[in-house]
């Protein structure tokens, strides 16, 4: 009898723990404090707007032209619509010539998730990490990535469905590109006027002098 209430009150402590599916559907690369950032992140995302958010995380090395929808099919049975999946694959090859290596994709359930957020931003903010030349290891640029392309996707589905996110991180390098494009075309813009735009103001003033 003991037993049996034993075998009882272990079901009820693990059947919320297995009820919960995880939004990590492939785990290669995240380490637990990366993992848990993403699984808080899409806790909420899920609570405030009911878009499941998931990442699949590989190290598989895919060939040339993989086609990452088919493979994303492979988690359908885990997965509940509407919902957003990341796929983080640093080590599938974009080309055989260049031998270069690292692909991300962003695969809505339907079109009107897709309208949630902008593709190239939320792919932006995860390889701009990565790419990012510094002392930091690939392990670590990989996890830094990961969580903050998450991030970025998570926010735009909320801002689009007028919430706010509290577990999600700022994104500090989508600020600083922002600065530098800004700093870049008043560059521009000086340049244009001192060599171009100035010299035919000038010859126009003079002439009508003369």
């Amino acid at each position: 009898m003991i037993k049996v209430q034993v075998r009882f009150a272990l079901l009820a402590l693990l059947l919320p723990l297995l009820l919960n599916a995880t939004h990590i559907l492939k785990d290669d690369i995240l380490n637990p404090k990366a993992s848990k950032l993403v699984e808080d992140m899409a806790d909420e995302l899920l609570e405030k707007t009911g878009i499941n958010g998931y990442v699949v995380a590989t190290k598989e090395h895919f060939p040339e032209r993989f086609n990452l929808v088919a493979y994303s099919r492979k988690y359908e049975a885990n997965m509940s619509k509407p919902y957003v999946m990341l796929i983080f694959a640093p080590y599938a090859l974009i080309t055989k010539t260049s031998q270069q290596k690292g692909r991300v994709a962003i695969l809505p359930s339907d079109r009107e998730t897709a309208l949630l957020y902008s593709k190239s931003d939320v792919m932006d903010a995860t390889i701009d990490v990565v790419a990012a030349k510094d002392k930091n290891t690939e392990e670590d640029k990989y996890n830094v990535g990961i969580v903050q392309g998450f991030s970025e996707l998570a926010d735009q589905i909320a801002h689009s469905k007028k919430v706010k996110l509290t577990k999600t991180l700022p994104n500090e390098t989508r600020t600083i590109i922002g600065v530098l494009r800004v700093v870049v075309s008043i560059g521009a813009i000086l340049v244009f006027w001192m060599f171009l735009f100035r010299p035919i103001v000038m010859r126009i003033k003079n002439g009508k002098k003369e």
